[in-house]
Order: C-alpha cells, then structure tokens, then sequence
C-alpha cells in the first residue's frame, strides 16, 4: 500500500509576534551615551516602509521585518491517497464498483470519521482512494480502510516481557499511537500471560512498520538497567547525604537515578536505575563511600533521657540532619516503641565529639519543670475560657502547660529560659490564689442532691451568686455524698452553712403515698387546678404529685416536714370520703318513649325529682338507643330518685295497658272490658259479651300481657350499681360469681332473646396464645409499635406481648374466632421471617481484623474516602478503623459475610503488599515551573498523581531545597512519572527563558547594580540614524506640535512639508 501527502497539518507555534532575532537586538535602544554610533538602529530598520502598491511578476519583494516576519497560514485540511492492490482487495466485483458492500462500507467510514472518500479504479484493477478531512478524521479513516476494504495479514514479534509496558504507553497512548501510524491491529498478552509474543494484524506493509516501531522500543529499553544493593542501614545516612545532597550530587553526576529507603523504613536494599553505565557508575561511587565510611568510621554510645530524644531528632528529623551536615556524624536514635536510651554516634573519630557536644546541647535546649498547685485552683489558674493561661502562652509560646486532672501538679515542657519564666509565673498566680481563696468539702446523701441543686439549678444559682463561690455536686453516676465548695474563704463558710441547713431540713422531711383512685384526681386538682391550689396555699411546705393520667396510677405522693405532711393526708382522706359517698350511682332501666313524661314539660319532672332527694340524674340522648337513667349521689337519695322514676314509669305502663285492653275489647265484636277498682288492689279483669268473642279477646290479651312483662323492667329487675358503702367497695365474695357489670340483660320474647344470645356470643372476642421467642417481640413490635399496629389491623384483632421484666415466650391474640386462624398464621410467618434475618444477621456479623501499619491508613482510606468505600459497596462488609485513642492503632476490623470479608481483607492486604513496594525517588525540578505542574487548585498534580498513580510532594516554603521534589509509587510507575515531570520541566523552562527574554525588551537592563543606582541625565530619547529630518536643513519633529502629530478627527490644515514626507488624506 503506498500514501502520497497532498497537504499536512501545521500549528500557528512558529508565528509568534515580535521582531525577529537579528532585527529584534538592533532594535534595543542604548542604555549611555557612551555607545558607538553605528550601534544605533537606522530609521527604516526600527519603522520599516510599507509597500505602496503590488509589485510586478518576477520581481522580488525586498525583506523587511514587516514581510519576513509572518509566514502564511497552511490549511488544517490534509488529503492522502491509498492505493489497494489487486491481490489485496476484499470486494473485487468488477461489475459493481460504486454499488453493493464496497460503497457501503465507505458511506459508514465516512460516517464515523467525519472524512470525505472518493474512490477510482487503476488500469491494474487496483483501488485508489483519495482521503480528504483533518489530520485525526484521515488517520482514523486510513484504519478503517485497511481492517474493512483491505485482506489482512498477521504477523508475531518478540521482545522480553518487560518492555511490554512501554509498547503500550502510558494509558495506552502509545499503543494506539502506533497502531494509527501503521493502519494494523496489535493485540499484547495481558500481564498474568507469561507469553512474550505480540501479535500484529494488517496489511504486509502496515506489519513490517509496526514490527519495526516495536523492535525500536525493546531496543532502546535494552540500554536500560536496574540494580539493587544490599548496604547495611546504619550507613544510608551517608550515602544520601544531609538534606539527601550526597545522592543528588551522585544522580546528577552518573545521570542514574538512586533510591535510598527512608529511615521509617526498615529496609537495606537500594534501588539503581538508568542506562546501564550510569547505572555501573553509581554503585561504584556507592560502594566506594560504603567502604570508606566502613573502615574509617567508628561509634560512641551515650544515654540521653528518653524524654529528650525528640528534642534530638527535632521537627521531621531536621536536627539529625542538621548534625549530620556540620560534622558528618549519623546520630541513631533508638525507636519510640523501645525502652533504650541509648543513642549511637557514628563517623569519623575526630568529628565524633564536636557531634556529641551538639547532641547534648540539643537534648538540654529544652527541658521538663512542674510547679506544686493543689488540683482544685487548676481551673482558677487557667482562667474563664482560658484567659489567664493565654496570657503566658501567648509571651511563652514555646513553653508547653500541662494540666493532669485529680494531681496536685502542673507540667511545664520548653526552653529552658522560658520554663523558668513561665514557671515563676504560674507560682507567683499559685502563692496569691491559696492567699486569698479557701475550699471545704460537705458530706450529703446523694439522694438530697437534686433537691439541693433546684429546678433548673435555681437553688445552686442562687447561693454561688449570693456568696461568690463555686459549688461541685457530683453527678449521679460518681455515687459521691461529697459536696465542693471553693472560693473566698467567707463566702465557703457561708454557703457551707446554707447547704447543710437545707439538707437537714431535707433529712427530716417524710414522703408519703396516697392511694386515690385515679376517678377522683381530676376533681381534686379541680378546673385549672384551683382545687389543688386552696390545698397547696393551705399546706405550703407540702409538695403534692399526682401522677401522669397516662401511667393510669392511683398513687398520689406528699412531701414535706413530718407533721403538715399528716395534716395534709388526714384532710385529703376527708375529701376522697366526701366523693366517693357522694359518687354512689344506680342505673334504671325505663322504656325509651316514657322518657320524656319523666323530663317533664320544659324539664318540670327531673328538675323536680333532683333537687328533692339532692342526686344528679343523667338521661341518655335522644338519638341513643340506651334505656338506661343513671342516678349519682348519696346511696339514700339514689334509692329515693330510683323509686320515685320506677313510680311515674309504672303508672304510664297501667295507663298504656288499659288502653291496649280497650282495643282489643273493640276489635273483638265489643267486648265489655271490667276493671277492679283501685282500692280493692285487684289484678282480675273481667270480659263480657259473645262467648266466642271472649275467648279470642282473652287469648288475644294473655299473649300482649305474656310480651309486656316479659319486656316490662320490675322493681326487681337487676339494676345496675356503682359505688362504695362506708369507705368499701361493694364487691361479691364469691370470686366465681361475675360483677354485675360484665352481665348484660336482655328483655323480649324468650325464642327472640334466645337468638340475640346466640348472636352476642359470636360477637364476644376470645383469645388464643402463640409461643414466639422472646428475643423476637421486640422486632414483631417495630420501631414505635408500628410493626405489631400494622398485624392488628390487618388481621383485626388485638395483639399482646408480654411486659419486658416477665421474659415470657407467649403472645396473646384476642379477636373474634373467624380472625383468630388467619391473625396466628401471619404471627407465625413474621416469627419465621424474623428468624431466617436473625440467621442472616449472625452469617452478616462475621468479624475479622487486618494488621495494617497506621501510616498505610490514608492510602487505604483515600481521598474523601474513595478507596474504602469502594471496597466497602463492592464487598458488602463494614470497615472499621481504629480510634485515635484505641491501643490497637494497627488493627482494621471487618465485619459482613465470611466469604465478602475474606475478599475485602484479600483487597485491603493488595493494597498494602502494593504500598510496601513502593520507593520514593527525589528529583530536581527548578521552582519556577512548581506552580505551573501543580495547576490551578492543584488540578494539575492531581491529574499526573492519577495518570501514573504515584505521590508527588512539593518543598514547603523555606525548605533548604526549594527544587527537590519527591515521587512516591512502585518502581515502574515512578520512573514513568519522573519522565513525564522532567519533559514539562523541559517544556516549561522553554516558555519561562521566551518570557524573561521579553521582558529584557519591555524594561531597561542594568549591567550592574551600581550603575542602576547612578544619577540619570536627562533623557534623549529614542535614537535612530539616517532619519528622514537628518538628510537636509529638516528640524526633528515636534511631538508637542499638534501639525505634526494631529489627534484623530481634529481639522486639517494645509501646512509646509514635513520630515515625514507628503501628506495624503
């Protein structure tokens, strides 16, 4: 296949604005007086002409810095041509060139890449296709070409596995680079393949291009090499140097790049690599300072306090460093985990005592002092919110104060000139407190503490402002009768006498509960609670509570001193008599249409009867379908009420059966109706007439008198009574009997009374236990009872579960006998789902715990938690790091399904085997691009840290360094970073030497300090030679002169000719 390039694509990078370089230095204009004429710019080089009309064919322009300088644009559009040979075509139907697969193939290329195809046939039947688009839709287009109109070839390559990775590029960029540069496909085995053969796939031409592109790579990769040395760790410190200026010095010299494990990390290998003679180079240089440090070197040991290690190390190991750099001695310092005090010095014998001497000094900078305070003015020395204590701190601010809570002591860490200032501070706060301040303890029954304390604190409030002191009541988890009173030595004593009568008082005061029943407490407290309010101001000393209607307790409870308690209860006691005589009720049963002749014309009747015998009388509404008349008050005067309403009830009844009697004398052929007077007392009624009609009238009347009684409430129907005689209530003996208020009495007809049992009885609920677990009522019961709401009302019953303290297994379900089936059933489900949870939740709650290094946590963790929650989702489990002040600080506790924990410490564990294999690796990157490699917001850094999964750190500010930049991440991945670093570097450096260069034309340059700071003389402005104004007797032109430089839009004058030439307007 061959391509022939009509157009390429060009950038706009070679058009930059300015005056070229030779142009661009005769333009700068001098700096002093001094300098030779010829070295100033000639008027047409610094204000080239512009040409005045197109010049002829052939003649050639002259160059100025005006038509030299800007170079004309090419096209973004690029054609290439393809040629297919005969033998390679895929579609080789003569007969349907432009029709069929072929052109549907090439509509389809057309579409996807966005390029234009026009195809033509060659006189050897070849195909030839002209390909017109930008340079991407061109490239991408020829690939299409050749998988779908071209017949394809394969070919293998082999190169060691190792440079696998760089075929492939970073995030496979190179790799597709490659494969849109040849027009084939190459497929690489995956990592886990142990297979070194790549596999091309394309046209013959397109396979000997990519083999060669390929075979290019491994070969550069060849020169290459990695080299690991064991040197023992006590002499890495040498080897890198103080500040690692050693290794710097060393990679910068061989070019190699060297990896030095950190002192945190308990390694001896260090990592070469580079070109092999770099590489050969650095160990040597490496093994040389090894060997020498090896032979020469010797070490002391001394005993530093432990707790003065720290102060030997200082901030991120920099003392150590700064040691190490002014005598060249490693200071080793045991670890913090060990008991040794120990410390090793390690170098050349006669720097070995300058280093001791600055160890010592170094570990006696700083020192531990305490000064003697009794714990109880602590809070008084640091102050309200820390006041007085910042007052030190902020003079002192090195000076570390220490508080221990219940020690009579205070703990000062610093230099040793500031701890004694500090020191003699706090003792001279110490010394005036004890002079002027007194505390006293005060034992009191923790039970009176509350009461002490007030509602709301008011009692407690009261008496620290009232005496100035202040007041410590142990809360109730310390079970301490101890009460502390600190401040002015008055004001304790005082507030000391004041509690201890108030709790005396207290000690002799008397609870008493009160059996009330629950009915009466509402008319004891009264409307808005003036009853209880007249007891109260009758009894101020006495506290009543009554309790919660909701708790439905018939406790009240008095609280006070011994004696108005007893007045108080003995008063109560004589109300509640009062009620409960009063309270006495009796129900009466009266025909609902007799109702309203005991009312009585506008309430005549009851008004009457009521304030006669002294009861209240409630009838039940209009619209109710009760009987009942429910009579209240003394037991006498209900039964007097009851006999007076039974009286005018009977009385309607007489008067109601007569006239029955009369019309059915009537309807049976005028029967004659006699009845006894009413002073024989008589029941006899007799009937006269036809024998016939007698007899069917009193058969007629029998069955009427049959349903009247039968109906017809007696003085000795059952009547319903509620109450209490002499203070007792009035109940059966016999517990088998029933209460008269579970009996219900029905009146009619015995075969229609019969049946209205028969229906009450299906209506009467029953109730059905089922045995569920008692570790599962509480979930049967859900959040706020709303699980065990939704069961009752759907299986409409009621549901149960016994009291926590009881412990029982059994549930009870009451609801009519057709529910009771279906509401055991669900219960029964829901117990059996709840039990296959319960299985689910122990197979859930399986625990496992990873020892992971604290320092690992973040990487695992990642930023804002990406990594773990990742693995949490993917694994279904709980991660659980450890606290910050848990002992374990290395244990991360998992907790899921077996299987899913077992895969997430699996992905935790590959995390950290990845992490341990990490190296850091420092480069020297000039500062001046750090802030462009970082980007805005750190978008910059963030993306190469993604891109190549390594950590890059930048110096701080003042660092000794302010180019050393550190990359850490595995070998590979570091490497692939450093180059990428180096090249913006290389890249960036560019743009800041372009940009500094244009500056040195935007101001004037200075050769020396000196001579900047010299006394300028007044100003000739901008020289040129050979001006137009020079020539003849022509005067410079006057830029003050508005003729010669007019404003825009200002009149124009005809004036004498100018320097400048002829004016054309």
């Amino acid at each position: 296949m061959s391509s022939v390039a009509v157009l390429t694509q060009e950038s706009f990078n070679e058009h930059r604005s300015g005056l070229l370089p030779e142009k661009a230095k005769a333009a700068v204009a001098g700096t002093s007086g001094a300098e030779d004429e010829d070295s100033l710019p000639t008027y047409k080089d610094a204000f080239p002409p512009l040409p005045e009309k197109p010049l002829p064919e052939g003649v050639q322009e002259t160059g100025n810095a005006w038509t030299t300088k800007i170079r004309p644009l090419k096209s973004s559009v690029i054609t290439q041509v393809f040629h297919v040979p005969l033998e390679e075509r895929k579609y080789k139907d003569m007969n349907q060139f432009g029709e069929g697969d072929q052109a549907k193939v090439c509509l389809d290329i057309m579409h996807k890449t966005g390029a234009h195809l026009e195809l033509s046939m060659a006189k050897d039947q070849g195909l030839s296709i002209m390909v017109s688009g930008k340079h991407d839709a061109v490239m991408k287009a020829r690939k299409e070409i050749v998988s779908r109109l071209q017949t394809q070839a394969s070919a293998t390559v082999a190169i060691p596995k190792e440079h696998h990775r760089f075929v492939i590029g970073k995030s496979g960029e190179k790799l597709q680079e490659l494969e849109l540069k040849t027009a084939t496909k190459i497929q690489i085995p995956r990592p886990e393949d142990p297979s070194n053969l790549i596999k091309i796939s394309g046209t013959k031409e397109g396979l000997e291009k990519a083999k060669h592109e390929i075979l290019l790579i491994s070969a550069e990769q060849d020169k290459r090499a990695v080299e690991r040395m064991n040197i023992e760790k006590v002499y890495h410190p040498f080897i890198t140097g103080a500040y690692n200026k050693v290794v710097g010095e060393l990679m910068q010299e061989t070019g190699a790049r060297i990896n030095v494990p950190p002192p945190s990390v308990n390694k001896t290998e260090i990592v070469i690599t580079g070109e092999k003679e770099q590489v050969a180079l650095a160990i040597a240089k490496i093994k040389k300072i090894y060997e020498e440090k090896k032979k020469n070197a010797t070490t002391i040991a001394v005993e530093v306090k432990k707790s003065q290690h720290k102060y030997v190390i200082g901030p991120k190991g920099n003392t150590l460093q700064e040691i190490l750099d002014r005598t060249g001695v490693s200071v080793e310092i045991p670890p913090l985990d060990s008991s040794s005090e120990t410390v090793i010095l390690r170098g050349e014998p006669d720097r070995l005592g300058q280093a001791l001497t600055e160890v010592y000094a170094k570990a006696n900078s700083y020192t531990v002092s305490s000064v003697s305070a009794p714990s109880w003015l602590h809070r008084f020395i640091i102050g309200k919110k820390g006041q007085n204590l910042a007052k030190i701190t902020q003079q002192m601010p090195k000076v570390h104060i220490e508080f221990t809570e219940g020690e009579d002591k205070i703990t000062l860490e610093g230099p040793t000139k500031d701890v004694q200032i500090v020191q003699g501070q706090i003792e001279a706060i110490v010394t005036d407190l004890i002079s002027r301040m007194d505390y006293t303890e005060i034992s009191v029954d923790p039970k009176f503490h509350r009461h002490l304390i007030g509602k709301g604190g008011a009692n407690i409030n009261r008496i620290k402002e009232l005496h100035k002191v202040s007041v410590r009541i142990p809360p109730d988890n310390e079970k301490s009768n101890l009460i502390r009173i600190e401040g002015d030595p008055q004001g304790v004593q005082e507030a000391k006498k004041e509690l201890l009568e108030l709790a005396s008082r207290m000690e002799n005061e008397r609870t008493k509960d009160m059996i009330i029943e629950q009915r009466f407490h509402r008319a004891i407290i009264g409307q808005k609670g003036e009853k209880v309010k007249e007891i109260r101001d009758k009894f101020p000393e006495v506290i009543i509570n009554f309790p919660d209607p909701a708790q439905k307790s018939d406790i009240v409870q008095l609280r006070g001193p011994r004696t108005e308690v007893e007045k108080c209860t003995k008063f109560m006691q004589k109300m509640v008599a009062e009620m409960v005589e009063n309270s006495f009720s009796v129900s009466v049963p009266i025909f609902k249409q007799f109702h309203k002749n005991i009312i009585g014309k506008g309430g005549a009747n009851i008004k009457k009867i009521r304030e006669e015998t002294n009861t209240k009388i409630d009838l039940p509404a209009e619209n109710s379908n009760s009987e009942m008349i429910i009579i209240t008050g003394k037991k006498a005067n209900c039964e007097a009420a009851k006999n007076r309403i039974l009286a005018i009830q009977k009385e309607l009844v007489r008067g109601l059966f007569v006239r029955y009697l009369l019309d059915i004398a009537d309807e049976y052929g005028g029967v004659i109706v006699s009845f006894p007077r009413t002073a024989t007392q008589s029941d006899k009624v007799t009937l006269k007439g036809a024998k016939d009609c007698v007899e069917a009238a009193k058969k007629r009347m029998l069955e009427m008198i049959e349903d009247l009684v039968s109906r017809s409430p007696s003085a000795d129907a059952p009547v319903q009574e509620n109450g209490e005689a002499n203070g007792e209530v009035k109940e059966p003996a016999d517990p088998l009997v029933p209460k008269k208020c579970d009996v219900i009495v029905l009146s009619g007809r015995k075969e229609r009374c019969e049946a209205a049992v028969e229906a009450l009885k299906a209506l009467v609920p029953v109730s059905v236990a089922v045995e569920v677990p008692f570790e599962l009522h509480r979930y049967i019961i859900g959040q706020k009872g709303s699980g065990i709401r939704k069961m009752m009302d759907e299986f409409e019953v009621n549901i149960q579960v016994p009291a926590h303290e009881l412990q029982s297994d059994i549930i009870s379900i009451t609801g009519l006998a057709s529910h009771l089936d279906r509401a055991k059933e669900g219960l029964l489900e829901r117990v059996k789902e709840l039990q296959a949870e319960q299985e689910d939740r122990a197979l859930r709650s399986f625990k496992l715990t990873i020892t992971v290094e604290p320092k690992y946590h973040p990487k695992i963790i990642g930023r804002k938690g990406a990594i773990i929650t990742q693995i949490r989702n993917e694994h279904e489990v709980n991660i659980q790091f450890p606290e910050k002040n848990d002992e374990n600080q290395d244990q991360i506790t998992i907790t899921g399904y077996e299987q899913n924990a077992v895969a997430a410490r699996n992905a935790i564990q590959a995390i950290v085997d990845e992490l341990e294999e990490m190296i850091s690796e420092d480069i020297t990157l000039d500062s001046k691009v750090h802030a462009r490699i970082i980007g805005a917001r750190g978008k910059g850094i963030r993306k190469i840290m993604d891109e190549f999964k390594v950590d890059v750190r930048f110096p701080q500010s003042g660092a000794a360094d302010p180019n050393l930049v550190t990359v850490t991440g595995r070998p590979e991945h570091v490497d692939e970073a450093i180059d990428h670093l180096l090249n913006l570097e290389e890249e960036y450096m560019a743009d800041v030497v372009e940009n500094e260069a244009k500056m040195a034309y935007m101001k004037p340059s200075g050769s020396t300090a000196s001579s900047m700071e010299e006394p300028r003389g007044p100003s000739k402005g901008f020289v040129v030679r050979e001006a137009p104004w020079a020539t003849g007797n022509e005067k410079a032109p006057d830029m003050s002169s508005s003729e010669e430089f007019p404003s825009f839009g200002a009149p124009v004058t005809n004036a004498r000719s100018s320097p400048w030439g002829p004016k054309r307007f």
